[in-house]
């Protein structure tokens, strides 16, 4: 076989395989406004409020809002409402907005109560693309691309920091080894035992300040253990002091990982004693005067799902880290979807970050490249991670965000079934095993399927109106590439591409 025979076989061997051009299959957002985000938002009476109205279109867009309770305020030219939760109660909202291209509206209810992330989270996490690199000056990027990109305007919202941001007493360059990183090593505490965080966090205050300047949220991290699970501070003993300290510098949500603690917790290995630091440290979060929505992250030990909620969690990690097991996305989401009876509005099953674009190995802590994984495989996990309501947090890099990944993470369409206020988890049909479909009621009364092929050739995936427990005509719209395909009567199939997805959105009646 000569040369050129040899690189064409190389390249449609690629290409079934997934590794060709990466074909985009979201369009491109119209010059008119577009309102996205959720429906419906819960917050806690006499808080701090704080919301960026996701909207697409060209700029400027001037918006408005009819209804608004008078506790609250809107920037027309911005789309950000400040002020302070109105009494506790249903409050709902009519949003307009206009450009020179043209007008829209969508209804939104503000719900003021006891319960958190009505719908999802969604945001950005620094560490699979920084992991102990972190710095005040990235994660103020972060902000700035989580705008500029537009992900900030399909309802991305929080920018967290995860673990580095404190000071060890031992760090050491790349990953423990190598001489010692002066930058991140210093007092734990101060003389009135507040954490103290490392040199490259000069100002945790201003650094809040201006994210939600941008109408974002800010996160940040800790553990029940005497250290992180890279060797940094820990909030053992400290677990109030160090929430009202993350209050005070202006967090919105905090990811709690267990890391250490397992030494504590050998002294008592009963169930109760798992849990007691999540609930600790659940009460605490609401005992706080701002909101902060409550991650506990431990690799779904102990059946979380089950206790999640019951100790103030908001959503929980349900398997190990992703970043160790991306060519497992499959069976990951399966065996997540399998405790689906526990996810609703304010309890969200959490399988783990979105890992596509730029991301660093898990294994080497490396600086970021190009994902290796499949374009069919993205639109999968993408899809997955929709269907079955998880937060959509992604853990790639900001700063270099390309075409088709922004096409993956900001489809408007894909993202609403995400945060559909109903807040099921797609239930999962088996056809066989390189065929299965992925169905969510929405709250229209229509269904997200998801037709899903994880073997290695183009299969046929069908959906049986009998599977789905409907009948009748029924209109079909595909979610990616946002057009009506038709109308059909009994059953709807599709040619799927090796590891990929064809999403759809089935009509009701």
């Amino acid at each position: 076989m000569n040369k050129g025979r040899v690189l064409l076989v190389l390249f449609l061997a690629l290409s079934i395989l997934g590794f060709g051009q990466n074909e985009i299959y979201t369009p491109r957002p119209k010059p008119q406004p577009r309102i996205n985000g959720p429906l419906v938002y819960g917050c806690r009476p006499g808080h701090p409020f704080l919301y960026r109205i996701p909207c697409q279109g060209e700029r400027p867009i001037r918006f408005s809002i009819m209804g608004l309770p008078p506790e609250l305020k809107l920037d027309p030219s911005t789309g950000i409402i400040t002020g302070k939760v109105p009494a506790k109660g249903e409050y709902e909202v009519l949003i307009r907005a206009e450009n020179s291209k043209g007008k829209d509206k969508q209804t939104f209810k503000i719900v003021s109560g006891n319960k958190l992330a009505l719908t999802p989270p969604m945001g950005w996490n620094h560490w699979y693309v920084h992991y102990f690199r972190v710095t005040d000056s990235l994660i103020r990027k972060a902000a700035d691309d989580m705008v500029s990109s537009g992900m900030a305007d399909v309802g991305y919202q929080y920018v967290n920091i995860d673990d580095c941001w404190m000071n060890s007493p031992n760090y050491r360059d790349s990953w423990r080894v190598g001489p010692l990183d002066t930058t991140r090593v210093g007092p734990l505490r101060d003389d009135k035992g507040n954490i103290v965080p490392n040199s490259h966090f000069p100002d945790m205050k201003e650094l809040t300040d201006y994210i939600h300047s941008y109408g974002l949220k800010a996160g940040i991290y800790s553990t029940p253990g005497r250290k992180t699970c890279e060797g940094f501070e820990g909030s053992y003993m400290h677990e109030e002091q160090d929430a009202r300290q993350y209050a005070a510098w202006g967090f919105d949500f905090l990811k709690y990982d267990w890391c250490s603690y397992g030494e504590i917790f050998k002294e008592d290995k009963s169930f109760e004693a798992y849990k007691k630091p999540y609930r600790q440290m659940g009460n605490i979060l609401k005992s706080l005067d701002r909101d902060m929505v409550f991650n506990i992250s431990q690799n779904g030990g102990w059946d979380v799902y089950k206790w999640g909620a019951e100790v103030g969690g908001n959503c929980w990690r349900t398997s190990g880290d992703l970043g160790f097991e991306l060519d497992r996305i499959f069976e990951v989401a399966l065996k997540n979807s399998e405790y689906r009876q526990y996810s609703k509005p304010g309890e969200w099953n959490d399988p783990d970050y979105i890992q596509i674009g730029r991301i660093g190995n898990a294994r080497k802590r490396g600086i970021p490249e190009l994902t290796p994984m499949p374009a069919a495989l993205q639109y999968s996990y993408m899809s997955l991670w929709s269907l079955m309501a998880a937060p959509l947090i992604y853990s790639g890099d900001m700063s270099k965000l390309d075409e088709f990944t922004l096409n993956v993470l900001c489809n408007p369409e894909v993202i609403e079934v995400n945060q559909d206020p109903l807040g099921e988890s797609g239930l999962v049909i088996r056809q066989s095993d390189n065929r299965f479909l992925m169905v969510k009621n929405l709250v229209d009364g229509s269904k997200a399927v998801g037709l899903f092929n994880p073997g290695h050739k183009v299969a046929e995936v069908v959906v049986d109106w009998a599977e789905l427990q409907i009948s009748g005509k029924r209109s079909v719209r595909d979610l990616w590439h946002q057009r009506d395909i038709g109308v059909y009567k009994q059953k709807f199939s599709a040619q799927v591409p090796p590891k990929g997805v064809v999403m759809v959105k089935i009509g009701k009646r």
